[in-house]
């Protein structure tokens, strides 16, 4: 029997206008439509133009390996599905890439749509070095293990520098901005908050302003921290 396609869609990250075209037809196109919050799928669908009659799966976190076996059966009898996050490029600090993989061991045909991604969309605009870049998402919930990733993360650096960019919670600012001061000091930082959206603000200053600042009334939404040890 013929198997379907696994389509890994990316959406916008805020502005709907940022969607491509390929993007809308691959999801009028796939009868199943693998999503984080199903609500937000179908706001998007509305927008962008795509009929409400899609069989949506919901995909998060904590359902992953409970859904991948329902997936890939559906995958196996032909069926085409499309993956998407709320916002941004599925895989990228959201659920996905456990799900590809299990495809490509099926030898279940993967395509990515390629679109929005809030870290590039940060890199580029931030005026830091672009060459090379860590990414490291989400840093861990617990102090100990947090500083480890961040001591780790500046030997590194010693050896290849690189514009580093980390994703933040805006419960977890205080949290994730003392930690990077006590591994690296005061340094200047790059916040990307609000992409593509009315609001967006690209900043960089010393940490500490920031500190001083969010401390006082936690940022609207997720940001994009960066920065650079390298001299120029």
């Amino acid at each position: 029997m013929h198997k379907g396609t696994l389509y890994i869609v990316a959406t916008p990250i805020g502005n709907l206008q940022d969607i491509t075209i390929r993007a809308i037809e691959t999801l009028k196109s796939c009868e199943y439509i693998v999503c984080e919050d199903t609500r937000v799928a179908a706001k998007l669908f509305r927008s962008v133009g795509v009929k409400g009659d899609k069989m949506l799966i919901s995909y998060f976190e904590h359902n992953e390996d409970r859904r991948i076996p329902n997936i890939l059966n559906t995958l196996k009898n032909g069926k085409d599905v499309a993956l998407i996050s709320d916002s941004g490029t599925p895989g990228i600090s959201d659920p996905g890439f456990r799900l590809v993989r299990e495809c490509l061991k099926e030898e279940i045909r993967v395509v990515s749509i390629p679109g929005p991604s809030a870290l590039i969309s940060a890199l580029v605009s931030s005026g830091l070095p672009t060459d090379k870049f860590i990414f490291l998402g989400f840093l861990p919930q617990k102090e100990v293990n947090r500083l480890k990733l961040l001591k780790n993360l500046k030997k590194s650096l010693s050896l290849v520098e690189s514009t580093v960019i980390i994703y933040v919670s805006p419960h977890k600012v205080g949290k994730t901005f003392q930690s990077i001061e006590e591994v690296f000091g005061d340094i200047e930082v790059v916040i990307a908050r609000e992409l593509t959206k009315v609001f967006e603000e690209v900043k960089k200053d010393r940490i500490s302003n920031f500190m001083s600042v969010y401390e006082k009334k936690n940022p609207k939404g997720e940001l994009v921290v960066l920065f650079s040890l390298k001299s120029s």
